[in-house]
């Protein structure tokens, strides 16, 4: 089989050594994350102000997809609070009143994520994720789980309440804490106390009253089925519908409908913007998660595969009535912890959703959206995680600005305007940081052949030689300051000679470096200065062998910093004279 055939098919290669004990892991796995996944798609439905039986279509057909394309064996992937409250965040620009009109969105919204996903995929262009640094994207997180949090009140007290961000989200909360609904928010009070208690304290019970293991993860796993369960009974037979606790309704009971996605030029340009931001963060979020689990068990990813599994996964959503899915942090650990040994578990899931779908939807007629609202709130309470910003305080005040700068602007100006901002501060800190590389001055340490930094070690100096370790990659936005520091240093040494550059860290030098060393050899040239390199390496002599630039220079290239020292120094010259 052609090995492009089985990279851009990964199912090819695990398939082939699927036997009947992997088969019972996954399918266990499936159950597990099947019990958990049905509240869960319902209630982020209702976080991206959908239809709720679009969240059970994004469960389905999106996780064969992934079954086929996927190289992570543990990842689960679905609809997420993150990418939901996006995909609200993005429909809610265009204005949209008709509920047909905003489901079509939301599907042209996947659409557009998948297209963009597989491209970067087909195009190799996973890394792109790396310019996201890790401190702006968990305060997007954190800031996103406040949002989402607070955004799902409204549902806990039964009154109306919008907005874009938190002031205002608070501000009509309160404005509107007078017509709370008594019955609906005992409700939700109740569901939210309920699921906490689960997810601390169920399974200790349970495995101290002598339950299977297995068996006492799976009882806690299926609380959020329990509140439902509990919930919607409780609401059908006192009749709490009618004394204004809102209920999720007529859920169509049936398979996926086939859909299609707009192709008008308008909508495409209007959601467009919204469709990169939700698969950047998707990936990033998707990405790590499979990294972690991968590790775990000595196993790896394809990053740029991974892009190509999303992708198909956010085109199935397209075409099946859901919106745009990704890998979640919760339910992937749930399917590791259960077992699952390959993508199959996902497809397994995606049956156990569908049977959900034709069987039990009329069942959720009288579904408090209370109760989902609480699911939500438990849920998405575990991503605010406030210790990265005393991380970052402590460790790197850059750092530390971008993630209040990111959190601060999520919180006051809403989800795209904050991750537009973590993004492009996630570059920005990127760009500050190379293009003020650390330059050392370097001495030898005595009686060792090491060069070490002369304000951190008792080292020996030379005053006709001054050696310069550039501890960074040169390039158009850190050249100028290479040559700044260079000509800082020179001004006023009448005594030096020698000006070596060592690049034992330089991996690239681009054009513009290359004419900024150029500069720098000129003018060290003009004040009697010659100028040399060592431990350059081989890329970077390649690169330089195609310039004039070798053959310009007034010193030499040498293999080691010590060969330097020895040919240029006057400890080197004594050395010599001794031997």
């Amino acid at each position: 089989m052609p090995p492009t055939l089985r990279r851009y098919l990964p199912i090819l290669d695990w398939g082939s050594r699927y036997d009947r004990r992997t088969l019972e892991s996954d399918a266990l796995a499936a159950v597990i994350v099947t019990i958990m996944l049905i509240p869960q798609s319902l209630a982020y439905a209702l976080l991206a102000g959908l239809p709720a039986e679009m969240g059970l279509y994004a469960s389905i057909l999106p996780l064969v997809a992934y079954a086929v394309f996927g190289t992570s064996r543990a990842l689960a992937v679905g609809p997420v609070a993150v990418v939901s409250l996006m995909t609200a965040a993005a429909i809610g620009n265009l204005g949209l009143t008709d509920p047909g009109a905003i489901a079509l969105a939301a599907v042209t919204l996947a659409f557009l994520s998948g297209l963009f996903l597989t491209a970067m995929g087909l195009f190799r262009l996973g890394f792109i994720a790396n310019f996201l640094s890790h401190p702006v994207i968990a305060g997007f997180i954190t800031a996103s789980g406040i949002l989402i949090a607070a955004s799902q009140l409204k549902h806990i007290l039964g009154v109306e309440a919008s907005g874009h961000n938190l002031l205002e989200t608070l501000s009509h909360l309160l404005g509107n804490l007078g017509r709370t609904n008594l019955w609906t928010l005992i409700i939700g009070v109740s569901s939210i106390v309920f699921l906490f208690w689960v997810r601390k304290g169920l399974k200790p019970r349970l495995l101290k009253a002598g339950i299977n293991p297995r068996l006492a993860d799976v009882l806690t796993k299926a609380g959020p089925v329990g509140a439902v369960v509990v919930t919607t009974l409780f609401t059908w037979i006192f009749g709490l519908a009618d004394r204004g606790v809102a209920i999720v309704g007529d859920v169509p009971r049936g398979l996926p409908p086939l859909t299609a996605p707009s192709f008008d030029p308008g909508m495409w340009a209007a959601l467009v913007g919204s469709a990169i931001l939700i698969s950047i963060i998707g990936f990033v979020e998707s990405v790590s998660v499979a990294q972690t689990l991968a590790a775990k068990r000595r196993q790896r990813i394809d990053p740029n595969q991974e892009l190509i599994g999303l992708g198909t996964s956010n085109i199935a959503a397209s075409i099946s009535g859901g919106y745009p899915v990704t890998g979640g942090f919760a339910r992937s650990v749930v399917n590791f912890d259960a077992g699952a040994e390959t993508p199959a578990a996902g497809a397994f899931t995606a049956i156990g959703i569908l049977l959900a779908a034709l069987l039990l939807t009329p069942l959720i007629y009288f579904l408090p959206k209370a109760t989902l609202a609480a699911t939500i709130i438990v849920a998405v309470l575990s991503l605010v995680d406030f210790t990265v910003v005393k991380q970052a305080w402590r460790f790197s005040r850059a750092d530390f600005f971008a993630v209040g700068a990111t959190i601060l602007l999520t919180l006051g100006m809403g989800v795209e305007a904050g991750v537009s901002a973590g993004v492009a501060l996630s570059i920005f800190l990127h760009l500050y940081k190379t293009s003020r590389p650390h330059i050392a001055e370097l001495g030898l340490v005595p009686g060792t052949h090491h060069f070490r930094n002369i304000l951190r070690h008792d080292v020996e100096t030379d005053p006709k030689v001054l050696t310069l370790r550039v501890d960074e990659s040169l390039y158009f936005a850190n050249a100028r300051f290479l040559e700044d520091y260079i000509y800082d240093r020179v001004v006023g040494e009448c005594a030096l000679e020698h000006v070596v550059l060592n690049f034992p860290a330089v991996n690239e030098v681009d054009l513009s470096a290359l004419e900024s060393l150029e500069s720098i050899l000129h003018r060290l040239k003009d004040m009697g200065i010659h100028l040399h390199l060592s431990e350059v390496k081989g890329p970077v002599m390649d690169r330089l062998k195609r310039s004039h630039f070798l053959e310009e220079m007034n010193g030499r290239v040498f293999l080691s910093q010590y060969d330097a020292w020895m040919a240029l120094s006057d400890q080197g010259a004594t050395a010599r004279a001794a031997e």
